[in-house]
């Protein structure tokens, strides 16, 4: 049984906030590691779906 259940970032009620500083960090490790750019201004469910793909795209995703 999984005790912590994801919600869907578009499900977020703070979802249109700026990015946390903690996501803007990963972010940029993980930019460096795929050779992309991170937008600026990115809202926090901008920023976790392009981690997503990020940690695809490097194969730092579970």
């Amino acid at each position: 049984m999984n005790r912590t259940p994801e919600k869907d970032p578009q499900d977020w009620t703070t979802g249109d906030e700026p990015m946390t500083g903690p996501q803007e960090s990963y972010l940029h490790t993980l930019a460096q590691e795929a050779g992309e750019e991170v937008p600026a201004e990115l809202t926090k469910v901008e920023a976790s779906q392009l981690i997503d793909r990020l940690q695809e795209k490097t194969g730092r995703g579970s």
